[in-house]
Order: structure tokens, then sequence, then C-alpha cells
């Protein structure tokens, strides 16, 4: 559907963006100003690549086939691209179209309806000027363009006073959905992961610059705080080199430095530890918090680890084996009595902790989004789950938990629904650092799509969180405060 609305349309990130309209009527100068020089792929600069200058017309052939070429090689790394030409034949919008479905990116039409005399009068100025001939040619295709285009297969069609913007996929529809937060809140518990401890201080300043932080989520109203369960870091998150803390002692230290937030692993690998030992320092961690551990738990992937440090890395079924005995033994453990427990893989003659932990159930979270065994593990034993993805794989991810949640019985409710994902807030305008980087209003937004498909705590890593991001953060958990 062709709009107009003298409004900035939001595109998601990647797409195909194809510019349509005759010649001089400005597209150069629009794609150049909406978007990166790398991200534009010119039919007239590759002319004067291949051939003479960029109106040199024997050179059109070598040209598209370049075109082509270089769209098809971004397109299959998924690389946002903007094709600056005429586009007035029906065959190559086909040709874009086609490619934009088979690596599945959405593709948008931007025409340039700018009146004949104006670009007359500009073509006029130009040392190598299109014939008037040609103008008028393109102007009669145009017309055929503007009556055809709706029904031609564009997920977007605007005309560039509309204006485009770019964003990352889940920010596309964030304006709505701040919107809708604002006049039908919802409520949302935030948690803050933090993985990383390489900061510019260095590490004699990690304890300080770990309380500071502590202080600054309780204070922004963070309701819990979560670590990595590593001895490495992460490829993910840095070099192997770069600073790790150990997940429970530093939890421990956590515990005498806050006052509300829970404490938990995202997530403990349960082959990190004897589990009867594990369930000791949970206990440990709860007594000495006040009641506030959680246990995260999770099969463990990082088999690096394991080798350096000297741990058997089991199957992946022995893993699942293992975490199973973990989630059925743990409460045992906190419970009364010292119970003998046999499992697949472990046997605890006597399931004795003491002190108890303070809360009368410690929740279990257990992480990962595997349909198959990990959320029918979930819908059996766990308390809370911890899913990851975009909105609508989460959303399949609920449903699949849900129905297994039916075959056992146990109503779904009862089971609590994280989601991690890395945020950071700019400024209005400002520079996008990173796909999750957006503005205020499109965080909110963002986290109000979670919260419409069940997510009931959104855990989230802020990259600039000891330096003013807890700040930059605090508005998006207080629009979903209860």
């Amino acid at each position: 559907m062709l709009r107009n609305t003298a409004e900035q349309i939001r595109l998601a990130d990647p797409c195909l963006v194809v510019l349509i309209g005759p010649a001089g009527c400005g597209k150069s100068t629009w794609a150049a100003d909406s978007f990166r020089p790398a991200q534009v792929v010119s039919s007239d600069r590759l002319r004067a690549m291949v051939g003479t200058g960029e109106r040199d017309q024997r050179a059109g052939t070598a040209a598209f086939e370049v075109l082509d070429l270089v769209v098809d090689h971004r397109l299959r790394r998924r690389l946002t691209t903007v094709i600056d030409s005429t586009a007035l034949e029906p065959a190559r919008r086909r040709a874009y179209l086609d490619a934009a479905r088979r690596r599945g990116m959405p593709i948008a039409a931007v025409l340039f309806d700018i009146p004949e005399r104006e670009v007359r009068r500009r073509n006029k100025g130009r040392p190598d000027a299109v014939p008037s001939a040609v103008l008028t040619s393109q102007f009669r295709s145009f017309e055929a363009v503007r009556a055809a285009i709706g029904d031609e297969g564009f997920d977007v069609v605007v005309t560039a006073d509309d204006g485009v913007v770019v964003v990352p996929s889940q920010f596309v529809d964030a304006p709505s959905a701040a919107r809708r937060q604002q006049e039908d809140p919802m409520t949302l518990e935030f948690g803050l992961q933090v993985p990383r401890f390489t900061w510019p201080e260095g590490s004699a300043e990690i304890a300080t610059t770990l309380t500071a932080i502590a202080g600054e989520a309780e204070a922004a109203g963070f309701t819990s705080i979560w670590l990595m369960d590593h001895y490495l870091q992460i490829p993910q998150v840095g070099r192997e080199w770069d600073e790790m803390l150990e997940a429970y002692t530093t939890l421990g230290f956590l515990a005498g430095q806050t006052t509300t937030a829970r404490l938990g692993t995202l997530c403990t690998g349960i082959t990190y530890r004897n589990v009867a030992a594990l369930g000791k320092i949970v206990a440990t961690l709860d007594v000495l918090s006040g009641g506030r551990a959680m246990a995260g738990l999770g099969i463990g992937w990082f088999q690096r680890e394991h080798d350096v440090y000297g741990w058997e890395f089991p199957s992946r079924s022995r893993r699942y084996e293992l975490l199973e005995d973990a989630v059925r033994l743990l409460p045992l453990l906190w419970g009364k009595g010292s119970p003998r427990f046999e499992g697949r893989t472990v046997t605890v003659p006597e399931a004795i902790c003491y002190p108890r932990p303070l809360q009368e159930h410690v929740p279990i979270l257990v992480g990962g989004s595997g349909e198959r065994r990990t959320l029918r593990l979930v819908a059996h034993y766990a308390d809370a789950c911890n899913l990851f993805g975009d909105v609508a794989t989460v959303r399949h991810k609920i449903d699949v938990l849900h129905r297994h949640c039916a075959d056992v019985g146990r109503d779904p409710s009862a089971v609590t629904v994280t989601n991690l994902t890395t945020a950071q807030v700019i400024a209005p305008g400002g520079e996008r650092p990173a796909d999750h980087a957006g503005t205020l209003e499109e965080q909110i937004g963002r986290y109000r799509a979670y919260a419409e498909v069940g997510v009931q705590t959104a855990i989230v890593s802020l990259p600039d969180v000891a330096d003013g991001g807890i700040e930059r953060f605090a508005p998006v958990v207080a629009a979903f405060r209860a």
C-alpha cells in the first residue's frame, strides 16, 4: 500500500530498499542523506567504474551485472542495501523482489514523485544532461509504476517525502507498543545480568565497581541480579583472559552489598559442582542474603572450560540426566528430613543441609529453550524458565511450554517466564552502536511486546552498566512498575 503520511517510516534492518524515479529526481542525494555510503549500490557509480563515466549508457549492461552481483552478496550476508537506479522496468523490480524473498528479507520501494518541470530544470543545469526524449520516456514509465506498485509485492511503498529510517527489527513497531504501555500499562519485573568484570579501573577496583552497580540497580528498581557461571570469559562476551569472577563467591559478596534484589546465576552449569554440594552453596547464599537466593540451572555447554579445569564433559544426553537429577534432589536437600536420593547419575545416601534456606522454597530456574527436553523438564519440576530470542520466538516457546504443562497436568501460571536480552538506551537521534541499542521510547516498546506475549521478568545485560547505563535504563524499569 502506498503511504503518503509525511511521517518517518521505520524499516527493519536488514532490508532491501529500491529507489524508483526518473533521472535527476534526487535519488542519490536522498540516499546519501538517509543511509551510510557503504549501504548504497548506485548504477551510475558502477557505470563510471566499468565505463567512461556515470552517463556512459554503453556500460549499462556491465554496470547492472556488477550491481546484481553486489546486491546478491550483500543480501546473502543479510546487510541492508539500497539500490540507487531508476528501477522503472517491471522486470528489474521483479528481480529485486525475488532476491529479497530468497533471502527472507523485507523489501521497500521509495517513489520519487517530483514534478516533471522541476526535474527538467535540474537536468538542464547538468554538464551531462539526460536527453529530453529519454526523460519523457522515463516519466511515462513512472506513471505506470505509480499505478501498479501497490500490487507488485513490496512490503512497504513510500514516497521520498515520507522519510525512511532503518532500525533493528525489534524496534520497528516499538513506538506503537510504547504508546500502548502509556495508555494501558502492563507490569514487568526487571533483573540485571552482569556478564563481565573487565572495567577500566582494573581488578583492584572490581569490588568497588560491583558494589556501585548493585546499589544503582536496586535504586533503579531491578528486582534481581544475575551472574554467568563461568570460569573463563565466554567468546560471545570477551576474551578468554578477561576477568571472570567465580559466580557464587561473587553472589555471596553481593549478598552483603544489597538488601532487596534476588541473587542467582544464569545459569549454573550442572557439570561444574557436585550437585549435593551445590545445594549447600545455594542454601548458604539464601541464609546470608536473608532469603533472596535463586537457583538458576542449565546443562552447560562450554567444553573449553572443562578441558582447562580438568572436568569431565559428558554427552548432551548425560548432562540432561544430571540436570533432571539436580532439579529433583535440590528441593530434598532444602526440605525436611534427610531422605536418600537415587537418580540416574547421582546417588546421595542422606540429603542433609543445615542450616536450611530461609525461604520455604528456593525457586529453581532452568535456562534454555529446547522444546523437546528442556521445556518439558521445566514443566515437570522448575519454578521459572529463561527464554531467549525475538518476540515471535519467545511467544512460540511459551506455547510449547504450556503444552508440556498440560501434558503433565500442571498449571502453566506456576512457571515464571523470564527472558534474557541485551539493551542500551541512547539519546533520540544519537548514534546506534549496536542492534540492541535504542531510544527510551524504543526500549519501552520493545519490552512491552515481550510482556504482551507472556514474559514476566526481563533480565537485561547492559553493555554500559559501569558507565551510566543503569541510570539511562531506569525509566524503562519505571514504565512497567506496578
